[in-house]
């Protein structure tokens, strides 16, 4: 009877195989907690803790696929593949949000930005269409003032020649460009500020943001101030600075139309 030769069986890395299946998995965890917070399904908090949870089972595919990548490199098992995509997917999903706490590290821990840290204009409009989960619409006071200061110290009104009417009329040109849903908006009159007031809408996650423009007669013409204020979290990453520098830059720059 001949006997047959045993051939020997490489072993696949359990560890790779898992790593792929947590990246995988963790993919439509994150786009689900996006979704939900976008369309408003649930609480907001509830859509975070979803996201969360993706980028968490995300990070634990990157350390899964390093322990696959040294048992195949020591012990020669399979999985190359796998363990190498488990670890590309799941940084793609894990580097995002980890840079993004890193640039949050190194800007004030705030989420209302004005340029009149003395009267900063009033959310009005904004206010009744906050939920009870939302910060206050009141504008946090001191501690807040002190932290832009540190943070923003070029955030300034903006200080034309023009008469407070056509101010308005650039800053409104300026927020209708954006494509700002406007909640409100008065004109200005003798002894009357002008103001108008918009929601924006966050990139990613939708969060909704209050924006409020006014315009005040000077001497020498009109002065514009900013607030922008985010409805939730108490970080806003530097997005409300960047919103207001942006919007004050293009009022700047507005010419009226040619008759």
């Amino acid at each position: 009877m001949v006997r047959r030769r045993a051939i020997p069986v490489e072993r696949y890395s359990q560890l790779a195989i898992w790593s792929q299946r947590l990246a995988l998995f963790s993919l439509p965890v994150v786009a689900l907690g996006i979704l939900m917070s976008r369309l408003g399904l649930v609480e907001t908090v509830a859509a975070l803790g979803v996201f969360a949870a993706g980028v968490a089972v995300a990070a634990l595919a990157v350390l899964v696929a390093l322990a696959a990548l040294a048992a195949i490199w020591n012990d020669g098992y399979r999985g190359l593949g796998r363990a190498v995509a488990g670890l590309m997917i799941g940084l793609l999903v894990v580097v995002g949000p980890a840079a993004m706490a890193a640039f949050a590290y190194r800007l004030p821990a705030i989420h209302d930005v004005t340029t009149d840290l003395n009267e900063p204009p009033s959310i009005i409009a904004g206010a009744v269409a906050r939920s009870p989960d939302a910060n206050p619409p009141n504008y946090p006071g001191p501690e807040t003032a002190a932290l832009q200061r540190a943070g923003y110290p070029d955030l300034k009104p903006l200080l034309k020649d023009w008469p407070p009417e056509q101010a308005f009329q650039a800053a409104r040109d300026a927020i209708e460009k954006r494509r700002w849903r406007v909640l409100d908006q008065v004109a200005p009159r003798p002894g009357r500020d002008g103001r108008i007031e918009a929601v924006v809408r966050t990139l990613v996650f939708g969060f909704r943001d209050d924006v409020v423009v006014r315009i005040r007669a000077t001497a020498e013409g009109s002065r514009i101030d900013v607030r922008s204020a985010s409805r939730i979290g108490l970080h806003d990453l530097g997005a409300n600075a960047r919103r207001i520098k942006s919007l004050l830059a293009d009022i700047d720059e507005w010419q009226p139309p040619r008759r």
